[in-house]
């Protein structure tokens, strides 16, 4: 099957998802990809997936920059352990950054719980907190909604089921 942005994809038949061939994505530092679509053949509005991989693809690395406020709060939640593994302090998102290892796989998908938009979902590993890594999401591809460990929900009023976290990046867990 072709897909518009991607070309020919590939059917997990366990899963159900679409695989694309490794693709340049800008926004992940220029890292190639295997874009995974989740939800794809059931959803009456396949243009969506296809305008959200269009817009994932033109991102530039800029709009990590625009969850600089968030990512620096998720380290300082978990500075202390950091440091008590004999670790300097990381002072600015920028070094954050540099510290974070971007997943292989996004993954495309609709959130299917609250505002039905379409997401791009990222596993990261980052040096301050491997156990749970980084969480990156991706509303319509444009703009980080979700920021924080991996927990697999696309928005924090899903992970939490509280609507007054509706436009909150990261939740603090302290």
């Amino acid at each position: 099957m072709d897909i518009p942005g991607l070309g020919a994809v590939e059917k997990d038949e366990d899963t159900g998802w679409y695989f694309s061939d490794p693709v340049v994505v800008a926004v992940l530092g220029g890292d190639e990809c295997e874009i995974v679509l989740e939800g794809y053949d059931e959803d009456e509005r396949k243009e969506d997936f296809h305008a959200v991989i269009a817009n994932f693809l033109a991102a530039s690395p800029d709009v990590l920059r625009e969850a600089d406020e968030a990512l620096f709060r998720y380290y300082k939640d978990y500075e202390e352990y950091w440091l008590e593994e004999g670790n300097e302090p990381i002072a600015t998102a920028e070094e954050l950054w540099q510290r974070v290892w971007f997943g292989s796989e996004p993954m495309v998908s609709r959130d299917d719980r609250g505002d039905k938009a379409i997401y791009v979902s990222v596993e990261c590993g980052c040096d301050w907190e491997v156990e749970h890594g980084l969480q990156i999401v991706f509303k319509n591809g444009l703009q980080i909604t979700k920021l924080g460990p991996y927990d697999g929900h696309l928005t924090n009023v899903s992970a939490y089921a509280d609507d007054s976290l509706d436009g909150v990046i990261y939740r603090s867990h302290k």
